[in-house]
């Protein structure tokens, strides 16, 4: 397993004077005793990194912006990267992108360490031990999830940084889920600042989604239909807060384009916060939270697929009243129908969303269709033929 062998500042210095190591150099190709890596208190993090990886690079970048964050905080730590590149040009190449140090290339030597430390795979952050705490075998998760504040990247943080995620989740402050230190404002359709309190007091969907995924374009216009029902025709206390999955800004601000709802601005951190205190794995997503701050449900992209504007206030009563109100409309149709414009039978069945061949609208639920071809039918329509037909 990745990390299951701790090694000791001194074990790690012993392993690089095996090959004659006694220097890191700096991302400057400065060099730099490696008694620097001793001082009390140091905490050392081995970096196993490679420029041809492009998870690699794409994770330095984010590294990058933690180390500097905490290096300006007065916090006493170093990285070392242990390069997995191929020649020496790349080596530097990819070293240029570092803030700190690095073994100096030698193919032999960071083969030695990857194996002492059975490094399966890259890119990979692992603590030398030295205080006798726990530590994590791989921060690099830790780091993508929590940034900074996952720092000093130990089983314990972690564990004290879930529990605040399942708090903040289980008995959400709209307040503190949706502004932060720096911001405490919402960014409207045409980017105007509106204050988080005007929410405050409604039902809220938080909608995960992105330009470009198709899901999330379908699930956008679904969302948007029920959205202007209850908010603009019937004046309900509801509200949506967009936090973009998009690629870049200029995919979220046409994203935001397209909705009459706010939205997190696309550079704050707390669309990735927002991520993952509520555990989202795809999108589109939508997590709806009461008046009172409790999430009313994880599952509103399907209640409001399902039944749109119908199915406020969301609540699971709510839906078996709807659910209710079908059956009780199905058990009033016939079995079946004869239709004056088709020859075959057709059949009452409960479907998801359908046209209807008479109207030409879009149906959902029950419809009478005919099991020989693709032909459906409103029960509403039904009842017309009928009338047409006499």
């Amino acid at each position: 397993m990745a990390g299951s062998v701790h090694i000791e500042k001194n074990d790690f210095q012993m392993i690089l004077a095996s090959e004659g190591v006694d220097f890191l150099i700096s991302a400057e190709e400065e060099v730099v005793p490696l008694s620097t890596l001793l001082d009390d208190g140091m905490k050392v993090y081995l970096f196993f990194s490679a420029n041809w990886c492009r998870p690699c690079q794409d994770f330095t970048l984010h590294l990058v912006q933690v180390y500097n964050t905490l290096k300006n905080a007065g916090e006493k730590l170093e990285i070392v990267v242990i390069s997995f590149d191929r020649d020496e040009n790349s080596f530097h190449e990819h070293l240029k992108s570092m803030s700190w140090l690095a073994v100096p290339f030698n193919v032999n030597l960071h083969k030695k360490l990857g194996d002492r430390f059975m490094v399966p795979h890259i890119p990979m952050l692992i603590p030398l031990c030295s205080d006798g705490n726990s530590v994590e075998e791989n921060a690099v998760d830790m780091i993508q999830e929590y940034g900074s504040d996952a720092f000093p990247f130990t089983q314990k943080r972690r564990q004290e940084l879930k529990a605040m995620d399942d708090q903040k989740r289980q008995g959400a402050i709209l307040e503190e889920l949706l502004a932060c230190e720096k911001r405490n404002h919402l960014l409207s359709r045409d980017r105007n600042k509106v204050s988080v309190s005007e929410v405050i007091g409604k039902t809220i969907g938080l909608y995960f989604g992105a330009y470009w995924c198709p899901p999330s374009r379908i699930f956008t216009s679904q969302l948007i239909e029920a959205y202007y029902e209850l908010v603009t025709s019937k004046n309900t206390p509801f509200e949506v807060i967009f936090i973009s999955t998009d690629r870049d800004q200029n995919e979220f601000n046409y994203s935001l384009s397209t909705m009459p709802w706010f939205s997190i601005p696309y550079e704050d951190k707390s669309r990735h916060d927002l991520r993952r205190i509520f555990e989202i794995k795809g999108i589109p997503a939508l997590i709806l939270i009461g008046a009172d701050g409790k999430i009313i449900s994880t599952n509103g992209r399907s209640l409001v697929s399902s039944y749109g504007a119908s199915a406020f206030p969301f609540t699971e009563s709510r839906i078996a009243e709807i659910k209710a109100a079908l059956r009780k409309e199905g058990d009033d149709l016939p079995r079946s129908v004869r239709d004056v414009k088709h020859e075959h039978e057709l059949k009452l069945d409960m479907a998801k969303t359908y046209v209807c061949d008479s109207c030409h609208c879009q149906g959902k639920f029950w419809a009478f269709s005919c099991d020989v071809c693709n032909y459906d039918l409103h029960p509403s329509c039904v009842e017309q033929s009928v009338k047409d037909a006499l």
